[in-house]
């Protein structure tokens, strides 16, 4: 009897284990559930693109030390374009809601808002068109010193003095998107990675987005980058030229 009652404790704690393994199993099938977008729509692909490479490249399983070396995005950048797009709402609210209601008495200072409006407008644009160009986040410098160590044994000796400027390129009418790892503030930018696939390598038929496969893909161009295994210009305009031809 003794024998028998342990038999069925064991079988009753296997198939509770069993159970909890299916339960965790399901989880983790619920939390990879994949993101389903229109295919056709090229700026929500590219959107859904970007985001992706900017949480891989902040994440703590990117560099090949592990956690031990993290990135950290610098907001800088984005701090003064949105200091620069709340102050042209002000502008615009105050010449909407403040100053409309007493026209033509109050014209000048009307007109001074409206043409502060345009003009920080006009700034906002300019940067994004000449300074942001394909640019879509910015890292700051590494200065944690054990991290320094860990990356310059790596191969790259420069990232304590420079941030990662990321760059992608998904052209019009194109299938393959191209993103590419620079120093931010080097000039000249001779010292880059840069990785290009083909968007079906990432979306099925039916727009289901693979993003573990793509955080592989950039999680390897990350740490091409930490190596110091640069790509060379050439390169560059070689692969350029194929992308044009296919």
């Amino acid at each position: 009897m003794a024998k028998k009652n342990t038999k069925k404790v064991k079988e009753e704690e296997v198939e509770e284990e069993e159970e909890e393994e299916e339960e965790e199993v399901v989880e983790v099938e619920e939390e990879m559930e994949l993101l389903q977008v229109d295919v056709g729509d090229v700026i929500k692909v590219k959107q859904i693109l970007d985001e992706a490479v900017a949480e891989t490249l902040v994440s703590e399983e990117l560099s090949s030390h592990g956690d031990k070396v993290q990135l950290e995005e610098d907001y800088r950048h984005e701090n003064i374009k949105l200091f620069l797009m709340a102050l042209a709402c002000v502008f615009a609210a105050v010449a909407q809601f403040g100053l409309a209601s007493d026209f033509p008495n109050n014209r000048m200072w009307l007109g001074i808002c409206c043409a502060s409006y345009f003009c920080l407008s006009g700034v906002l644009q300019l940067i994004m068109t000449f300074i942001d160009k394909d640019c879509i986040m910015m890292t700051k410098a590494v200065s944690d010193d054990d991290m320094i160590k860990l990356i310059k044994k790596s191969g790259n000796k420069e990232m304590d003095k420079y941030g990662i400027r990321v760059r992608t390129q998904f052209p019009r009418f194109s299938e393959f998107y191209t993103v590419i790892l620079e120093f931010q503030g080097k000039e000249p930018t001779s010292e880059f990675v840069k990785g290009t696939w083909s968007v079906g390598q990432f979306f099925d038929v039916d727009g289901y987005f693979d993003e573990e496969g793509l955080m592989e893909e950039i999680e390897g161009l990350y740490r091409r980058f930490e190596a110091g295994k640069f790509d060379k210009p050439e390169d560059e305009t070689v692969s350029a030229k194929k992308i044009k031809s296919n």
